[in-house]
This record gives C-alpha cells, structure tokens and sequence, in this order.
C-alpha cells in the first residue's frame, strides 16, 4: 500500500505541475514573505503540499471573482504552511475553499444555548465552518500579504485544526508529546493579558480580535506565530514555545522578525 500511495501521489503531483505551470508557481511563492528563509527541504514540500491541497479542495469563486492560477496558488501555500510538519491529513473532512472577491456576509443559521436559531450577518474577512468550507475574501487575502501580523488564511486554518475536535475552543489536538497543563496555563495567561489591556485601552501585541474568545486568540496568535514571530515571542514567550511544539516549526529562526 506504501508502493502505491507513492506512486498516486507521484502521479498527482505530475498532473498539477502541469496544470500550474513553473511561472505561475515561482509568482506565486515570491508573492509571499513569510516563506521566507525556508530551508530547501521544506520549500520543496511545502509546494507539493500545496498542489496536492488544490487537487483536495474544490475552490469555488463567487459574485463574479475570477480565480487565476496564481491565486488559487497563493491561497494554497498560505493555507499548508501550518501543516507543514503534520501533514495533509490534518485538513481531512472539509472539501471546499469559497472565495469572494470583498468582505461577505455568510447568512450561517446557529442555534444558541436557549435554542433559538439566529442568522450571522456580521461583515466578515473570513471563516471557517466545522465540517463545511473554508470561506475567504479575496481582497482580506491580498491585503494580508505583507509581514504585519495579518492574514485571513492562516488564521481561518487555524480555525480549522482548533475544530478537528468538534469544538473551536483554543485548543486543537495536541501532540502526544505536548502538556496540556502547559498549554492551557500559557494561552490562557495571555488570552487574559490581552483583554486587560484591550479593556484599559492600552496598546495590544496583537490583533484586538484574540480577545473575543479562546479559539480567536488561538487563530490571532497562529498568524502573529508565523508572520511577526518575534514580537510574539517578546511578548508572550510561553505561547510561542506552544505553538512552535504544536506545529514543529520555528519561525522566529528563518524570518528573525
């Protein structure tokens, strides 16, 4: 099964280079900073992953979007670099990438504790449903290329692996080898930093949004953790710690900022 495996993921591989042609792919690479300083090795994985993560997902543009190769290619690298060292399987039982061209408004019916359904109809930049798609703004996508602490798709991942469990709490399924004490301790001492500043109008290290709820701070970290890395660390060095166990990357090495 190993043989074969391989030899499906040769010929996958084989199909969508030439479907997304070299130009395209080294576009799309230089386009994204926070690639940077990526060893070799895991450059070259990190763009076959994200080929086979545009064979996986059905990337599904609406009100008029036109998805170019380059595109989906940027959206793709974005969204693999979290599981750069856990692989694929991590995103299993979600199919599909629904991408606007501007901020939307999901209509998503949820139920609350009392049991009455109400419809979202916040203004959104992106979300993630816990067995649906992966829902994004083209322009929150565009404008969240540089190093500055944002970016909708990596933290609509985030979301995502937090949900593996059913539940988008801040806490996604931790590694064996990780504490879950340790984790809890560190997030949570930071989540509630966060607030107090928020609430005594102070500056805030990072996104103002972490202060909504645990898994929003989880995602707001996810992308300070691989955009702005040392201001992440300077502030809060035990989430960093946490977040480099729990995806086996360090950030701070290869981008230094």
């Amino acid at each position: 099964m190993g043989c074969l495996s391989g030899w499906w993921r040769r010929r996958i591989l084989a199909r969508q280079r030439r479907r997304y042609a070299p130009a395209e792919r080294a576009a799309a690479w230089a386009a994204l900073p926070l690639l940077a300083g990526l060893p070799p090795e895991q450059a070259a994985r990190l763009a076959e992953l994200a080929l086979l993560f545009l064979r996986d997902k059905t990337f599904e543009p609406v009100q008029g979007l036109v998805l170019t190769a380059r595109m989906r290619l940027i959206i793709a690298l974005q969204a693999c670099l979290p599981i750069l060292e856990l692989g694929l399987d991590w995103y299993r039982g979600w199919y599909a990438v629904i991408v606007y061209p501007e901020q939307f408004v999901s209509g998503q019916e949820y139920m609350d504790a009392d049991g009455l359904v109400w419809v979202d109809d916040q203004v959104k930049s992106g979300e993630a449903w816990e067995r649906g798609p992966v829902i994004l703004s083209w322009a929150d996508v565009a404008a969240g290329l540089e190093l500055d602490g944002y970016n909708v798709v990596v933290h609509e991942m985030a979301h995502k692996l937090d949900l593996r469990d059913g539940v988008a709490n801040g806490r996604p399924p931790l590694h064996a080898d990780m504490s879950g004490g340790a984790w809890s301790q560190a997030l949570s001492a930071a989540f509630a930093d966060l607030g107090r500043r928020l609430d005594t109008g102070g500056d805030t290290p990072l996104d103002p949004y972490g202060a909504e709820s645990p898994g929003e701070f989880f995602a707001v970290a996810s992308e300070a953790f691989f955009e702005t890395p040392a201001l992440l660390d300077a502030q809060y060095p035990a989430v960093y710690a946490q977040l480099r166990a729990f995806y086996r990357q360090d950030p701070l090495a290869r981008l230094g900022r």
